[in-house]
C-alpha cells in the first residue's frame, strides 16, 4: 500500500487529493497548517499532521512523523491578486515564501529517501496562469512560473535515480477559497488603485462570469493520472479552462 504526503489539505485542492487517494486505497498524510480532523474522514489510513512549508522545522517534523512516502503533492499556496505597483514587497515575499520556497524546501527534504530508495514522484501544484498572459496576478504568476521552472530542471536531475517531477496547473475554481484569501478583507476596488481601476473592473468582473471553470475533483483526478503516469510528460493542465488555455499556447 503506498502512502501519499499532500501539504495544505485543510481545503479545496489538497482536502479534494486526500479524499480521492484515500478512497483508492492509499495511505494518506494529510498536512495543514493548524491541524483540523473534522474535515477529514477518520481512517487508521489517513492522518492529519502538522506542516507550515515556511519553517524548516515544521517540514523535518513532518517528515519524521510521516514515515516512508511515496509520492509528495507540493499544494500548499498562498493567493495574490491586484496591480503590482499597489502590492507591497511584504506582500511578495509572503507569496513566495510559500509558493516558491515551501516548495522548494519541502521537496529537498524528501529527495533523499526517494533518492535511496529508487523511486518516487513530486507532484508541484501550480496554476493556469503560467500558461497565458493574465493582468492582476503578477506576483502570484511569477511564484508560479518559478516552480514551472524548477520542476523542469528537478526532473532531469531526479530521472537518473528513477525519480519523478511533474507539476499540475489547476484552472480558475470559484468554489475554492482563493478569491477571498486574496482578497484578505479587501473589495476588489481597494487592490486596484487609480488610474488602473477603469480597466480592472472590467477583468475583475469578466472572470467571476467565466462558464468553463476548474472543479476541486478536475484537479484531484489530474494528480492522480500524472502520478500515475509513465509516458515522461512533464505538465498536466487540470479543468477544461486550464486545458483551453494549453491548447492555445
Amino acid at each position: 500500500m503506498k502512502t501519499i504526503l499532500i501539504t495544505g489539505t485543510s481545503s479545496g485542492y489538497g482536502q479534494e487529493t486526500a479524499l480521492h487517494f484515500h478512497a483508492q486505497g492509499w495511505n494518506v498524510i494529510a498536512t495543514m497548517r493548524t491541524p483540523r480532523t473534522d474535515i477529514l474522514p477518520e481512517s487508521d489510513r489517513l492522518r492529519v499532521v502538522p506542516l507550515d512549508v515556511t519553517e524548516p522545522e515544521s517540514i523535518t517534523a513532518a517528515l519524521d512523523i510521516a514515515g516512508p512516502v511515496d509520492v509528495l503533492v507540493n499544494n500548499a499556496g498562498v493567493p495574490s491578486i491586484g496591480v503590482f505597483e499597489g502590492t507591497p514587497m511584504s506582500k511578495v515575499r509572503e507569496v513566495f515564501e510559500t509558493n516558491t520556497f515551501g516548495v522548494m524546501a519541502t521537496t529537498q527534504a524528501v529527495l533523499p529517501q526517494f533518492r535511496e530508495r529508487g523511486s518516487g514522484v513530486v507532484i508541484n501544484v501550480t496554476s493556469s496562469v503560467v500558461l497565458g498572459h493574465m493582468p492582476l496576478t503578477a506576483v502570484y504568476k511569477a511564484s508560479k512560473m518559478a516552480i514551472e521552472g524548477f520542476t523542469a530542471s528537478l526532473a532531469l536531475e531526479l530521472a537518473p535515480f528513477g525519480v519523478q517531477a511533474k507539476t499540475v496547473e489547476p484552472g480558475a475554481c470559484l468554489t475554492t477559497n482563493f478569491g477571498a484569501r486574496a482578497l484578505n478583507g479587501n473589495s476588489p476596488d481597494e487592490l486596484v488603485p487609480d488610474p488602473y481601476a477603469p480597466w480592472a473592473k472590467e477583468i475583475l468582473d469578466s472572470f467571476m462570469g467565466q462558464e468553463m471553470l476548474t472543479k476541486e475533483s478536475d484537479v484531484a483526478e489530474t494528480i492522480w493520472r500524472a502520478v500515475h503516469d509513465t509516458t515522461g510528460q512533464l505538465r498536466f493542465p487540470a479543468g477544461p479552462d486550464a486545458v483551453l488555455l494549453d491548447q492555445a499556447k
